[in-house]
């Protein structure tokens, strides 16, 4: 039988890879994520490995540009355009913006497009509000959601830290229905140096991924595969299940 373990507080998306995320109030859960989250991302020109993408990690001041995304448009969308943080907005395939990046990275960018997203580990992520303020109490800083940039923030029944630890191979289900969205838990969200960047300031404290490790062995929270699309929506009730289970 599925349990509930809480509530849907929080949901937000990322339409440029590591700039300001966008909260909502709904959104659209389909095959590759939430509706319009990470979309785009700057591609590093002169880099040849892998991972092509910058980041935070290399550019901490990424979190202080704002993707503005059209009143009108479909949620869906990709932004038209992007803050910059001295407040001047540019076109997003702009050369101005791209000339703006690549100059405070001090190597050439290129805004990229992919239809199904840019994601380090998996296009879903969930952490519960309890294990936020777990790891701040441990650094000493101020419990942030931002600094973890998870799709989905859970108030849980229970308020123990690092719950979602146990829900690994198990479903998640969001609504009251049979037919509502659900993911499946395929890991633990291995936390990087981009939790030690302050939101508003992109200042590095070094205790919050410290604070990780030793409160967890530095995760926090979880990556899912959708199993089930459908309309997510802050408030609702969120119910574990047995992997294996039909849903």
């Amino acid at each position: 039988m599925p349990i509930e373990i809480g509530r849907v507080e929080a949901i937000s998306r990322y339409p440029v890879k590591s700039m300001r995320g966008e909260p909502l109030e709904a959104a659209n859960l389909g095959w590759h994520g939430l509706d319009g989250d990470r979309r785009l991302a700057f591609r590093r020109l002169n880099h040849r490995s892998g991972f092509p993408w910058l980041t935070a990690t290399k550019l901490p001041d990424l979190l202080l540009f704002t993707p503005c995304c059209r009143e009108d448009g479909a949620q869906g969308d990709v932004p038209t355009r992007v803050r910059t943080p001295d407040g001047e907005e540019m076109p997003v395939f702009g050369e101005d913006l791209a000339t703006e990046v690549g100059r405070r990275h001090g190597a050439p960018v290129q805004m990229m497009h992919l239809r199904h997203g840019i994601f380090d580990d998996a296009s879903i992520s969930v952490i519960a509000f309890d294990t936020v303020r777990e790891i701040a109490r441990v650094a000493g800083v101020g419990p942030d959601v931002r600094r973890f940039r998870p799709n989905i923030v859970v108030r849980l029944l229970q308020p123990v830290p690092f719950q979602e630890d146990e829900w690994l191979g198990g479903v998640l289900s969001f609504g009251d229905g049979h037919d509502d969205p659900a993911i499946t838990v395929t890991m633990h969200d291995v936390r990087c140096s981009m939790v030690n960047l302050d939101p508003d300031s992109a200042c590095p404290n070094t205790e919050v991924l410290k604070a990780a490790v030793r409160a967890n062995q530095n995760n926090a929270g979880i990556y899912g595969a959708v199993t089930r699309i459908g309309r997510l929506r802050v408030g609702q009730k969120i119910m574990l299940r047995a992997a294996g289970r039909k849903i």
